[in-house]
């Protein structure tokens, strides 16, 4: 039988591999557009990595803009910025800018020739989908940018790469002293991050190379030579720079961290010589806009405002290094493996393990040793691998195994929550199944709240009502009666006719015990208007309640004989919320607290003293207190003063003040202590009275 069990585990962890294997295989754009989330959170775990020093950007940021003017500048600007790098020794410029519209004469006439005595600039344009008149000029200096090693494969009838019908390129008089051109479109994927650099574009039936690309080709000295099959791009390289695009021509960008990892220098400080030599001197510089109203950000996985010029940057820095993300046939193969794997995995684990809790503690290891596995080849080695189809395969085991184990194997269980849960709260519930030796007799020593509820005057409605009727009307009041308690995490001990008594703080540890009893009995007390006014549509009459509260120590646990026991407490915890409940009658009341349930909670509701009582049996007075729902703070307050003047025996100065408190706030236990101050007036206390009052009831 147990190695029934573990065989079945076995077989759902196989099956949830298969089916998450064929929603894998279908590319479901909305589940691939989640795994690409979750790859991206791995760059924001990722420590900054530290990129190529040869690759340097000059920001057109907010210091240049205040220093130099508002954008855009004029040309002889740019001109004085070329100059300078040249000066600086740059090997290779970049611009990622485009000047598709003439200035006056004379600004372009300087940086053309700016342009032409730099002799490393690689000029910047963009493809377009929307119509753009192009010089034909222009159109012409762009096309001997196009790849010229291209090896195209037998059988290939389109190259698959990203196209684009328009163009808008620089004025013909700027390049015609440009070392070379290069594209530098951004192509978000659909959810809006770059996590892509378009390398190659076709336009006019030729393969023209992106800003990076040729920024890297004439910093290297070496061709582009890129080979097409039918699938589409199978080599692109540099030399002996194998660059692993995929077959759209488009390469994974490997971020360092959030803009400005990449060395980043001001083109004010460029342009006024403030640099020594040795920070530009042989370096490829990308020039671009980094000052935010400028508008030249894009949302990466990194950070959702990332310099566009820095995504070029970074993709060079990621050549010169060789620090490519990697996602190819073997990596998808370990991907799938371990899609199969950590199910049957975790379902071994499963069929040896007895609960649920434990279940799910194997769960959230074999996920975490996934995740981990996953991030530290990423972090170390570069290599990409799903993070979304792996975890989904092992969630789908683990929901499928627990719903095997509750189906069949957990019957019990079920039996004893249906069984139980009418009487106790859920977490009491899942007690008692997680445990069921804490069913057995005993009992341990803890402190309580106790609550008790009672119907005033339930006897005499007894008497009105048919049995059938009476049996209606008690069970219309103790089932909403019982959802309070059990709402505040309270344990229904046990009803006695009409009277319900609750414990809080066992079984279960609930910190905050006084405080859940009270709000209970307020709760009561509101949901008795609703249960009235259910009775007077039924012709039923009204029921009124009261209720005692008391904090202590009491003996709780299971009481009786090994074959009916009860889980209920034994004391004079007990005894006394008992007797506060009954107390309610003679002041008027509808809750009474025991003095040591106010130490509790007398921060958090207002309550006001009512008396010192001493119940049958003890010599020690209690105070007892009202929990007052109707928030009347200045009844509470003349009250309070109203009890030291009683209590100092000033009888007469205590009957005017209670008298007037009855009279304005038809306050019945004002009423009772002006009847007291009365008697005393007339038959004054001993000498030695103490302002206790002495309880008959038990």
């Amino acid at each position: 039988m147990k190695y029934s069990k573990l065989l079945t585990f076995i077989v759902i962890g196989l099956l949830a591999s298969v089916v998450t294997f064929f929603i894998y295989r279908q590319n479901f754009h909305f589940l691939d557009a989640v795994d690409l989330k979750l790859k991206d959170a791995r760059f924001k775990i990722r420590k900054n990595v530290q990129p190529d020093n040869r690759v340097v950007i000059v920001a057109i940021d907010s210091k240049s803009v205040n220093e130099l003017g508002r954008w855009p500048w004029k040309r002889s600007v740019f001109a004085g910025l070329l100059n300078s790098l040249k000066e600086y020794g740059v090997k290779v410029t970049a611009l990622d800018i485009v000047f598709s519209e003439p200035s006056n004469s004379k600004e372009d006439t300087a940086l053309s020739r700016a342009i032409e005595k730099n002799s490393s600039v690689i000029l910047g344009y963009f493809f377009r989908d929307e119509k753009e008149d192009a010089d034909p000029k222009a159109i012409s200096q762009i096309e001997l940018s196009k790849i010229k090693l291209l090896k195209i494969a037998e059988g290939v009838v389109s190259v698959p790469v990203y196209h684009r019908p328009f163009v808008e390129t620089n004025i013909s008089l700027l390049g015609r002293g440009a070392l070379d051109f290069g594209f530098f479109n951004t192509d978000p994927d659909a959810d809006g991050p770059v996590r892509k650099s378009t390398l190659l574009m076709l336009y006019n039936g030729e393969i023209y190379p992106s800003l990076a690309l040729k920024a890297l080709r004439h910093y290297t000295g070496k061709e582009i030579m890129l080979e097409v099959e039918p699938f589409g791009v199978s080599s692109l390289r540099l030399g002996d720079m194998s660059i692993p695009s995929d077959e759209s021509g488009r390469l994974t960008v490997n971020y360092y961290g959030k803009g400005g990892t990449i060395a980043t220098l001001s083109a004010v400080d460029v342009i006024k010589k403030r640099l020594k030599n040795e920070e530009l001197k042989d370096k490829i510089v990308f020039v671009g806009a980094t000052e935010v109203g400028i508008y030249d950000m894009r949302a990466t996985p990194v950070e959702s405002a990332f310099p566009g010029v820095e995504i070029h940057a970074t993709v060079a820095s990621n050549a010169l290094q060789g620090r490519f993300i990697l996602r190819d046939g073997r990596i998808i193969a370990i991907e799938i493996l371990c899609l199969a794997l950590f199910p049957v995995i975790l379902t071994l684990m499963l069929g040896v393990l007895r609960n649920s809790f434990l279940g799910l503690v194997a769960f959230i290891f074999v996920s975490g040793v996934y995740a981990v596995f996953n991030y530290l080849l990423f972090r170390n080695y570069s290599i990409d691998m799903s993070l979304l189809y792996p975890l989904s395969s092992t969630a789908m085991a683990f929901i499928s195994s627990e719903a095997y184990r509750n189906l069949v194997v957990e019957r019990k269980n079920r039996y004893l929550k249906k069984a139980f849960s009418s009487y106790v709260s859920p977490e009491l519930v899942a007690e008692i199944i997680k445990n069921p030796d804490r069913l057995a007799l005993g009992g341990a020593k803890k402190e309580i709240t106790v609550l008790f509820s009672d119907i005033r005057g339930f006897t005499g409605i007894s008497e009105k009502l048919a049995p059938d009727v009476l049996v209606s009307l008690l069970n219309e009041y103790l089932g909403p009666m019982t959802e309070v308690v059990l709402k505040n995490n309270g344990t229904l001990d046990k009803y006695i006719g009409d009277a319900v008594m609750a414990i809080y703080n066992a079984p279960l540890d609930v910190t905050d015990h006084p405080e859940k009893a009270c709000r209970t009995a307020i709760e009561m007390i509101d949901k008795l208007k609703g249960i009235n006014g259910s009775f007077k549509q039924k012709g039923l009459p009204p029921v009124d309640i009261g209720i005692g509260v008391n904090t202590g120590y009491a003996v709780v646990g299971n009481m009786g004989a090994d074959m009916r026991f009860d889980y209920t407490a034994i004391g004079d915890t007990v005894n006394l919320a008992s007797r506060l409940e009954g107390q309610n009658k003679y002041y008027g009341t509808h809750i009474i607290l025991s003095e040591f349930t106010v130490e509790k909670v007398k921060d958090k509701f207002l309550l006001r003293e009512i008396d010192l009582m001493r119940v049958v049996g003890k010599e020690k007075p209690v105070a007892i207190f009202e929990l007052m729902t109707d928030g009347n703070s200045k009844l509470a307050d003349g009250f309070s003063e109203a009890l030291k003047v009683y209590r100092a025996k000033g009888f007469q100065n205590a009957l005017d003040i209670f008298t007037g408190l009855a009279g304005e706030h038809n306050d019945p236990v004002a009423k009772l202590y002006s009847e007291r101050c009365r008697e005393y007036l007339q038959t004054p206390p001993p000498p030695d009275w103490d302002g206790v009052f002495i309880s008959s009831k038990k």
